[in-house]
């Protein structure tokens, strides 16, 4: 399977940048859809936040998925690559 990742940011409320990426198949290509997965990523940490910066990755960050992202994205749609600021 290939992947596109999306590039996001998010300001929390205490002042600190996250930054995550999150995986999906690249046939999505419906940002509201990644929007979503990104809330309920944000909602799992249970952190407050201010708001959601989207921007999808261009052509080289497209690669084949590892198995278990594959299994991510066949049960809930995307996968996680936390960076900073994610606890």
């Amino acid at each position: 399977m290939d992947i596109a990742v999306w590039d996001t940011y998010v300001n929390r409320t205490d002042g600190l940048l996250m930054h995550f990426d999150i995986l999906v198949s690249t046939e999505l290509q419906d940002s509201d859809q990644i929007l979503e997965y990104a809330n309920q990523f944000l909602a799992s940490k249970e952190l407050d936040v201010e708001n959601v910066e989207i921007r999808k990755c261009q052509f080289c960050h497209i690669e084949r998925a590892t198995d278990e992202t594959v299994r991510a994205i066949e049960e809930k749609g995307f996968d996680i690559i936390e960076f900073e600021n994610c606890d």
